[in-house]
């Protein structure tokens, strides 16, 4: 690509590319394109004028190398363009802005007055309806403001004060949709990012683990209990429970047969399932992700509720003081001065604003929320309940050894394990299938249909033999298997977490499971206790004395052992009799009870696609600070809105009280109403000041 540079300082170059004209689609080609080159932190890319800045830490022939490869029509680069970029909302938007500001000065400039005020009284037509249908309804809002303080201009043959009024609401109205859309893009579009892997069933009956990417229309796809299902299709074999809440809002899980329609982003609660792709990856999803951030209850916290309840109860005060303005003065140009302030404007439009970037800011850093009233949750939250495996420990724990009985084989037994347990999401099952690959262990299946039982383990059958994988309680004490060799069971390590495997009613091995602490957990534990957290707890389902050998180098202020999920969830409801907050941190299927009864229930990004579905927000598996941080962010955006508050009332009722005086104008409190609006709009989108939290 051919291109020009304009000006260049250290670490950061302007070029001017050398063409008449660039689209929207190419200027995003362009910015992705470059931001991918390792070194550059930043690029902007201003499609009107065919410039492009370039920030970078990388040598500067690198940068010149990949601006003389830019291609703005290569079919490749196009791939890295995410579904939506923001830069044709922005356009829209400007656009209507530019169009609005034009007309007014063109008429105000060229127009005859007796035009200007036929105009005024066309466009007067539509905001004085709106008032009348909402008189109609019962209600006294915002809109009867508007009317009122339009209709009494038009009256006394003030036709400027009328024109500048609609025209005022008119810009309010569009940077106000401006702000809200743009703020709601930005989360979907964090939302929607995030590479999936699916079992491909080929033409010959095997499955293959491929990158969503790689699925095409057509393809069959084998989604099974605790996946999530990836793509839009039609069942063509199997029978699921499917919990549809992310489409519908209903948390019962649905029956899925042969036939069925299901959605990709829904999970499989229970069974199997193979699926006929009938959408491609991104297909929908983005669309979907902005209609749950729309309508979704979820994402309306009790304080954006609280404001707009306020902001309707107070029209009438307003009213009331503009009647009363005049009966005192029989000045209607004070009366209406008040009519030309609302505070509906500003609370309806900060309150969400303030939630969807505080949403946005926790994407960047990793953790992904899905409503506004999970972030106020977990500010006024005071109990913590960790899960073990997963959470406090490491995501990805390993096999320390394999002990067999009846003298069998360690590598078969560990192969049959791997064979299991390779088509469910867990952590510990994804280190038994590690381990096998490791050791060159992992070929041709024998087994046949495997059964996944919830917080147990795993029923299959190989060579017309039940076979069984997962916990002592399942295996032994459900199942009552047989154990060969009573001392060598009695002596089994107990620093580690053991997986039972066994065949024809009898155990045939014990895996053993390492499971390493997080360095961090104690230290985050330890901040959570200074935010406010009083009570921090670890359940799992391991037994008593590795529990309480973890609980005390975390710890934790109390922990309970050989849990299952039901006692989870019990153990949350009873603290929510206490009057307590809780909230909940897990990443397997057995967590989804509790995850769902919390008030806010956070799963471990690796953790089960159903966890990260059913949970309130997910976090990076990277390190547990990120809790740390959410706590930081919920705790300043509670901040934000309190600030927001007081901003809002205060600046509104000096408008008031001065209109109601006479020193304001009705045109000037207008344009000082809005502009405060405009004001604590953006300033609500900025980013959260966190240390302040601290």
């Amino acid at each position: 690509m051919k291109c020009t540079v304009l000006h260049e300082s250290k670490g950061r170059i302007r070029v001017h590319i050398c063409r008449r004209r660039m689209t929207l689609r190419q200027a995003d080609i362009a910015e992705y394109s470059l931001a991918a080159v390792s070194g550059v932190r930043d690029v902007k890319v201003f499609d009107r004028t065919c410039d492009i800045i370039i920030s970078y830490e990388c040598p500067r022939a690198a940068v010149v190398k990949a601006l003389s490869e830019l291609s703005l029509d290569d079919e490749r680069a196009a791939e890295m363009v995410p579904e939506h970029t923001g830069r044709e909302l922005n356009r829209e938007y400007e656009e209507k802005l530019v169009s609005a500001v034009t007309r007014r000065f063109i008429h105000k400039l060229l127009l005859p007055a007796p035009i200007r005020r036929i105009i005024s009284i066309i466009r007067a037509v539509k905001y004085i309806s709106r008032g009348i249908k909402c008189l109609l309804h019962g209600k006294i809002e915002v809109a009867v403001l508007d009317a009122t303080a339009i209709g009494v201009s038009l009256l006394r043959g003030d036709y400027n004060t009328a024109g500048s009024v609609m025209f005022l609401l008119k810009v309010g109205d569009i940077l106000d949709e401006w702000t809200h859309k743009r703020s709601v893009d930005d989360l979907a579009r964090t939302m929607s990012l995030g590479v999936e892997q699916v079992w491909l069933r080929t033409a010959e009956g095997q499955e293959v683990l491929v990158p969503v990417s790689e699925v095409r229309r057509g393809d069959m796809v084998v989604v099974r209990t605790g996946s999530m299902i990836p793509l839009d299709g039609k069942v063509t074999a199997g029978d699921a429970m499917v919990n549809q809440s992310s489409m519908t809002g209903e948390s019962v899980p649905v029956h899925k047969s042969e036939g069925s329609y299901v959605y990709a982003g829904t999970v499989v609660e229970d069974g199997e399932c193979t699926l006929c792709v009938e959408s491609t990856a991104g297909g929908g999803r983005y669309d979907r992700i902005v209609k749950m951030i729309e309508e979704s209850e979820k994402l309306k916290s009790s304080a954006e509720n609280k404001a707009a309840h306020l902001a309707d109860k107070l029209v009438p005060w307003s009213l009331g003081g503009t009647i009363l303005t005049w009966l005192l003065t029989r000045n209607i140009t004070r009366a209406v001065s008040i009519l030309m302030v609302d505070f509906s404007c500003a609370l309806k439009l900060a309150m969400p604003i303030s939630v969807l970037s505080a949403m946005r800011e926790c994407s960047r850093a990793g953790i992904t929320v899905k409503g506004g009233r999970f972030l106020e949750a977990v500010s006024e939250a005071d109990t913590i309940v960790f899960d073990k495996t997963g959470t406090l420990t490491y995501s990805s724990p390993r096999v320390a050894e394999v002990i067999t009985f009846g003298g069998r084989d360690e590598a078969e037994m560990l192969r049959l394990a791997a064979c299991l347990e390779e088509h469910y999401p867990h952590s510990i099952a994804n280190a038994v299938v590690e381990e096998a690959e490791k050791r060159g262990l992992l070929h041709e299946e024998r087994h046949s249909k495997v059964e996944y039982v919830v917080a147990h383990g795993i029923s299959s059958s190989v060579d017309g033999e039940r076979v069984l994988i997962g916990s002592y309680h399942f295996v032994v004490e459900d199942e009552r298997c047989l154990i060969p060799d009573e001392r060598v069971f009695r002596h089994l390590p107990k620093q580690y977490s053991h997986l039972y495997l066994a065949i024809a009613g009898e155990i045939a091995a014990v895996i053993c499971i390492e499971d390493p602490l997080r360095e961090e957990a104690s230290e985050v534990v330890e901040q959570l206790h200074r935010a406010g957290i009083s009570r921090v707890v670890m359940m799992t389902g391991d037994n008593e004395r590795t529990a309480k050998a973890v609980a005390e180098k975390v710890g934790v202020d109390e922990y309970h052992s050989e849990v299952l999920p039901e006692d989870k969830a019990a153990f949350i409801r009873s603290e929510h009799e206490a009057g307590r907050k809780v909230i909940m941190i897990g990443d397997g299927v057995n967590d989804s009870p509790a995850l769902s009864e919390a008030d806010a229930g956070i799963a471990i990004s690796t953790g089960a696609a159903i966890a990260r579905e059913i949970a309130d927000i997910t976090i990076s598996a990277e390190d547990l600070y990120s809790l740390v941080e959410l706590k930081r962010f919920s705790d300043a955006l509670m901040k934000r809105i309190g600030w927001n508050y007081r901003t809002i009332i205060s600046f509104n009722a000096g408008l008031i009280v001065l209109g109601a005086l006479g020193i304001l104008p009705p045109a000037v409190s207008a344009l000082l109403h809005n502009a405060s609006t405009l004001a604590i709009g953006l300033k609500s989108m900025t980013d959260l000041d966190t240390e302040e939290s601290k």
